[in-house]
């Protein structure tokens, strides 16, 4: 009497867990990196560090060439280069708080630096890399010029009318800031979103859930 062979086959290491699972887990984290934005740090130095070559070539050739009360005149009386040497800040304001603006200008430089670490949004980077080459521009003259370190004066030259007299340095800080607030009034986040796109994807999350509980 022939006995009888058994045909199951042993079930084989695994079988019962789900094979495509983790695959499609591990898939998905990447997926998400990499549709994010790439960070912005080089495009805010690289902004900066033109509009800080620019700044310093302009104002060694003003001082090599424009002396003191003898302005050159561009468009008539208007538009004219006369070198100024500025104690203060943007535009000849709080001149005599010379040592306090060094100090505000060095935590700017380094605030910036820090903020362009995560930035994501390119209108952020060149609204930071515009005040960052202007704070490096005039920070170099105050650390460097007469009348000495934390005292030193700023070269102005470019005058406009009634304007007081300024530099690039001054326009890149300023045209940087309103840009900064534009940015912030409308809404555009240093991540590269919305705070009116992230409200809705969290609107729509929350009705998601509410059909799902349903």
């Amino acid at each position: 009497m022939m006995s009888g062979v058994s045909t199951d086959r042993p079930s084989e290491s695994g079988a019962d867990e789900p094979a495509e699972q983790a695959p499609a887990e591990a898939v998905a984290q990447p997926v998400e990196e990499t549709g994010r934005q790439p960070r912005r740090l080089r495009t805010v130095l690289i902004i900066a560090a033109v509009l800080f070559a620019l700044d310093l070539l302009i104002k060694c050739i003003v001082v090599a060439t424009i002396e003191p009360g003898k302005p050159i005149y561009l468009i008539g009386d208007f538009v004219r280069l006369s070198l100024v040497r500025n104690p203060g800040a943007a535009f000849s304001m709080a001149t005599g708080m010379t040592w306090l603006l060094t100090l505000i200008a060095t935590a700017v430089v380094i605030g910036v630096i820090r903020i362009g670490r995560t930035l994501r949004s390119l209108p952020w980077a060149v609204g930071l890399g515009m005040v960052l080459g202007g704070a490096l521009g005039n920070l170099v003259d105050r650390l460097f010029r007469a009348p000495g370190p934390l005292q030193g004066h700023v070269v102005d030259y470019m005058a406009v009318g009634w304007w007081p007299v300024f530099n690039v340095a001054d326009s890149a800080i300023v045209c940087g800031a309103i840009l900064l607030v534009a940015l912030t009034v409308f809404g555009f986040e240093p991540d590269g979103t919305r705070a009116g796109d992230q409200k809705q994807e969290r609107d729509a999350a929350d009705e998601d859930a509410e059909g799902k509980a349903a």
